[in-house]
């Protein structure tokens, strides 16, 4: 048995596509070639350990947002119907080249979140949400709850990887007024809350 790479997940199995068990895929990644380039991947459910596949062929169903891939074994409607809301996943350390200015999405988790650039941190990014438009899932300092806020540039304009932090211009209503910092927490206080 050969040893599993990292893992990340580059979608969701969200239906079968036609009667020869081509599935469609929900993307949570913006490179294409993790469902168009043939290779292994790897499915998996909450409860069980990933196992391995072979992507045979994908393609790009544009209307939808979805691609439709086939995988070594899967060939009817019924065996894919069965793979519904699994994850699909693909090696981590073959990540694509990215161009300057550019990340992966994953590498937000973990990021602290600020309103400006000097100024205390307002929380911590803790997940990302997939669908028409990317959601961070920010967990806030002051009150401990959470919000999402789309990842957009106008409200998140600019990221900062390698110093582990991403700036926040919300508009107004998008955080609750307990999220803001106290003055006490202001640039230059002494007394920083605990995390």
């Amino acid at each position: 048995m050969g040893v599993t790479p990292p893992l990340i997940e580059v979608g969701l199995v969200v239906a079968a596509q036609g009667l020869r068990g081509e599935l469609r895929v929900l993307p949570s990644s913006d490179f294409a070639e993790r469902f168009l380039k043939p290779g292994p991947r790897w499915l998996q459910t909450a409860d069980e350990p990933p196992r391995t596949v072979e992507l045979l062929r994908g393609r790009c169903l544009s209307r939808k947002g979805l691609y439709g891939i086939r995988l070594k074994g899967i060939a009817t409607r019924n065996q894919a119907e069965a793979l519904v809301r699994y994850r699909l996943l693909a090696d981590g350390s073959t990540r694509p080249a990215l161009a300057a200015g550019e990340f992966h999405l994953l590498d937000l988790e973990g990021l602290e979140v600020r309103l400006d650039p000097a100024g205390p941190a307002l929380g911590t990014v803790v997940d990302l949400l997939h669908g028409g438009n990317d959601l961070l899932e920010i967990r806030l300092r002051h009150g401990g709850q959470s919000v999402l806020v789309p990842f957009v540039e106008a409200i998140v304009p600019q990221v900062h990887v390698a110093e582990g932090w991403i700036l926040l211009c919300p508009p107004t209503g998008l955080l609750p007024i307990t999220a803001q910092p106290t003055p006490a927490d202001a640039i230059g206080s002494p007394h920083q809350p605990e995390s």
